[in-house]
């Protein structure tokens, strides 16, 4: 990803005063608050690449079984691998999702299927006549985009949790000490709002990166950098970058005090790949009452899911390591007795070609299927419509089995949104085509 103007001011801030702690502007910070009453967080895991969701929700009856072995071929998971669901008998999870089949069952998780980026319902027919479809469909940075910012195009400022904290920030965080947003991720357009920024922070470095040349040394560099904030040039950009560098100085602070008195987490996370991550997040969701926040969203994410070859490996090593730290997450939740007020949510590019390459991987597709997590989701069951796994048939926008979309990322988004707080008179200003749908809440949570 490129260096925007945002990423570099954030990583000049970082040089200039030793600090990691790569945070955003929000406005003056407000007296310490009270406790967070009626608290909910909504938490996204992007998995970048476009994860294959056919060989996540796998049909597990005989005939969908033979079909799916007959078509997929060299990306076949075995039958006696899969993990059959006791809530769906009819469907099976990769083997390995172990934790994420358990929720499932346990009623803690559910899956929507056949999710895509969608303006309107359409259907193959249309799409093959020209019907109206979001700009650079299987490209990999307009579909990110286009999932994060729940738009027709990639080409919008702000994305659909950077405007409901436009929306919502003032009645429902008045006396926060940080931004509604967090991102652990780095910069992503699905954090940024109009009138709101977000937090960046790196897992397990909250209060930034150490400075290891010397008590003397640090303090020099940590004063120079304090000084340069203070210089008034008279230019209006300088002076905005310097307050965006004040406001990490500051934010870091709160952030490394708010944490750092509480005491540690029993929930033991994986040390690899999301688990920081998250871990990250529910640290910062226990100190939510020092930080003065009813509502907070965060952004995780991991990549590498772009498998045009040796899927099976690479997508299973990538699954393995998300399974647990899911579950980990989750079981924090539970721990610090926010289970209900933290929904979990997987987004990704597009899914992959039900039929396989030549490299013994596939390509980009459409449709995919996803997982919502959390005490509040009505889970063990599967929401949407699963599509008919049959090449150039009713759901393939072509003959290599990339499914049309029957459920639009933005009713997806919407309906999490609503959970969070947004009003059904704040939708159409959140999600600009969410009036092209039947309906704005699928009912998973």
């Amino acid at each position: 990803m490129g260096v925007n103007r945002r990423s570099f001011i954030r990583y000049a801030a970082l040089t200039a005063a030793g600090s990691a702690a790569g945070l955003r502007p929000f406005g003056a910070l407000n007296s310490l608050a009270q406790s967070a009453t009626d608290y909910k967080a909504l938490v996204c895991v992007f998995l970048f690449g476009g994860n294959d969701a056919n060989n996540t929700l796998i049909q597990f009856d005989t005939a969908g079984d033979a079909n799916y072995a007959a078509i997929r071929a060299a990306l076949t998971l075995p039958q006696s691998s899969l993990i059959q669901l006791a809530q769906a008998p009819n469907f099976a999870m990769n083997p390995n999702l172990p934790d994420i089949a358990k929720l499932f069952d346990s009623k803690a998780a559910a899956l929507v299927t056949n999710v895509g980026t969608l303006v309107a319902p359409t259907t193959k027919t249309a799409y093959q006549h020209g019907a109206t479809v979001p700009t650079n469909l299987f490209s990999h940075p307009d579909q990110q985009l286009e999932w994060q910012n729940a738009a027709q195009s990639g080409s919008t400022q702000s994305g659909w949790a950077g405007r409901i904290a436009d929306a919502l920030t003032t009645s429902s965080n008045p006396n926060g000490l940080v931004p509604m947003i967090t991102s652990v991720a780095g910069d992503t357009l699905f954090c940024n709002g109009t009138a709101s920024t977000p937090v960046s922070v790196s897992p397990g470095n909250l209060g930034g990166a150490t400075c290891s040349e010397g008590t003397t040394e640090c303090a020099a560099q940590q004063a120079t950098a304090q000084a340069l904030l203070q210089f008034d040039s008279g230019l209006s950009l300088v002076q905005a970058d310097n307050t965006i560098t004040s406001n990490a100085y500051n934010y870091a602070k709160v952030l490394t005090a708010a944490t750092s008195s509480l005491p540690g987490l029993l929930t033991t996370f994986p040390t690899a790949g999301l688990g920081p991550q998250l871990k990250q997040i529910a640290q910062i969701i226990q100190a939510r009452a020092a930080l003065g926040v009813s509502r907070q969203i965060f952004f995780a994410g991991i990549g590498n899911f772009d498998t045009h070859s040796d899927q099976v490996a690479q997508q299973g090593t990538l699954l393995a390591s998300i399974s647990p730290a899911l579950a980990a997450f989750y079981q924090a939740t539970q721990e610090l007795g926010v289970s209900s007020n933290v929904t979990t949510f997987t987004m990704s590019d597009f899914s992959r070609t039900f039929q396989p390459n030549s490299n013994t991987g596939s390509d980009h597709a459409w449709g995919s299927h996803h997982i919502v997590l959390g005490g509040a989701v009505k889970g063990g069951q599967m929401y949407g419509t699963f599509p008919t796994l049959a090449l150039n048939g009713p759901d393939d926008s072509g003959t290599n089995g990339r499914w049309v979309p029957t459920t639009g990322s933005v009713q997806y988004a919407a309906t999490l949104a609503s959970w969070f707080g947004v009003s059904p008179s704040q939708m159409a200003t959140i999600f600009p085509n969410i009036g092209s749908f039947p309906t704005m809440n699928l009912g998973f949570v």
